[in-house]
């Protein structure tokens, strides 16, 4: 298992993680296998995404605060009601297969943490079976 440390800037925003996680699974030997890619915190979330426009990054932000806004009164005794309703919305993990040590993503994917209470140290967690 391998766990990367990812520091956030804004409250709400999506990093990219894809070289990360390929350069870390290289690091630990793996060739091939299915990598799962897990952020265990209830206000963030793990997806894959468009990895070329960072104007559909800011877009899908937005759509989430047009669904889950912040400014709407809730029963929850925080203030970020609207951050775990994003974060369960978008899930916790994505699984890839990884071939000859290369994740086998799409043209246009790539795996991007979204931050939806930040700015926050984020644990991601990274583990591999190996095929």
């Amino acid at each position: 298992m391998i766990e990367l440390k990812i520091d956030t800037k804004h409250t709400s925003e999506m990093i990219d993680l894809t070289e990360k996680v390929n350069e870390a699974v290289i690091k630990e030997g793996v060739k091939s296998g299915l990598v799962t890619v897990f952020v265990p915190h209830t206000t963030a979330s793990i997806i894959l995404f468009e990895n070329i426009d960072p104007q559909l990054r800011r877009d899908f932000l937005e759509a989430l605060g047009r669904i889950a806004p912040a400014s709407q009164p809730y029963h929850h005794q925080g203030e970020n009601a609207a951050a775990h309703i994003k974060s369960a919305l978008c899930g916790a993990r994505v699984v890839v297969p990884m071939e000859n040590a290369k994740l086998q993503l799409g043209r246009w994917q790539g795996i991007f943490l979204c931050e939806f209470d930040g700015p926050r140290e984020r644990t991601v967690v990274v583990q591999v079976v190996h095929g």
